[in-house]
């Protein structure tokens, strides 16, 4: 295993007691029925009752069970072995069909079984992870039956190449956009919980460009059916960011709007 992924890794096993009870996750409205998917997969998933579905880096598998509760037959894959012993946990709590493998992604359709799966679905926080976006795009196509859709969502690749210092600063370049060198970073608090202490807080992170990520899902053999920009984000990743009543993040109104996250949508075959 890389190192950087092992790091990983143990930081993921331990902030999902932290999530487990944060606001951002929602856990008891979970329970009660009360919450779904965040907007945009909502818009944009469709009906998919009676499809099979691997759900790629499901964290402890909350959106994974949403996918369940809207028909679908679905495991999700994670390889924080915590984040997996609560998805089954919760499972079980909520009485949900859902179904939790413990591995790491670039190894799907190995632990998960090749050609089977109708969608495979991925969202928010995924691929800055890996470190090899091309054995990434191969299993998604692997997992796949022939005409069997991916659906990919998560943070616009250029907003990794920026920040901010402050709500009132600039968002300036900051990191190099086309790959190099991983970033390596060591700090507390969580996406979920800002205050959060944590003793595992090392973690690397890749660069994946845009045209590196489709031209890796074509040479895999997946079809592009749909590249759409949005100007929201599920978490807060500059400071000025502000929430609306949907939940997501996007620029303030005094601001230059930005592409802050996108979709990706394609079919093998």
């Amino acid at each position: 295993m890389h190192e950087g992924v092992a790091l990983n890794r143990a930081l993921w096993n331990e902030r999902v007691a932290t999530h487990l009870r944060s606001a951002f996750y929602n856990v008891d409205g979970f329970r009660r029925g009360e919450t779904d998917l965040g907007p945009i997969e909502a818009a944009e998933i469709g009906d998919i009752a009676g499809l099979r579905v691997a759900h790629l880096q499901c964290h402890f598998g909350m959106d994974t069970m949403y996918l369940a509760r809207r028909g679908a037959q679905v495991t999700g894959l994670d390889f924080a072995a915590d984040a997996i012993a609560a998805a089954r946990m919760l499972a079980a709590e909520t009485g949900s069909s859902a179904t939790f493998v413990e591995g790491d992604v670039l190894e799907a359709p190995r632990l998960l079984g090749e050609g089977l799966y109708d969608l495979v679905f991925t969202s928010w926080g995924t691929i800055i992870w890996l470190p090899d976006i091309v054995r990434w795009a191969q299993a998604v196509a692997a997992l796949l039956k022939p005409g069997g859709r991916l659906y990919f969502l998560d943070d616009h690749p250029m907003t990794r190449a920026l920040d901010q210092a402050g709500p009132t600063a600039p968002i300036v370049p900051t990191y190099g956009y086309f790959g190099g060198a991983p970033v390596e970073s060591d700090a507390q608090g969580s996406y979920a919980d800002r205050d959060a202490v944590f003793t595992h807080t090392r973690s690397v992170e890749w660069s994946h460009p845009l045209g590196a990520i489709i031209g890796a899902l074509t040479a895999a053999g997946l079809r592009l059916t749909a590249l759409r920009e949005h100007d929201a984000a599920a978490w807060q990743m500059w400071p000025c960011l502000v929430q609306g009543s949907d939940g997501l993040w996007r620029m303030p109104t005094d601001r230059p709007s930005l592409p802050l996250s996108l979709t990706i949508e394609a079919v093998k075959g």
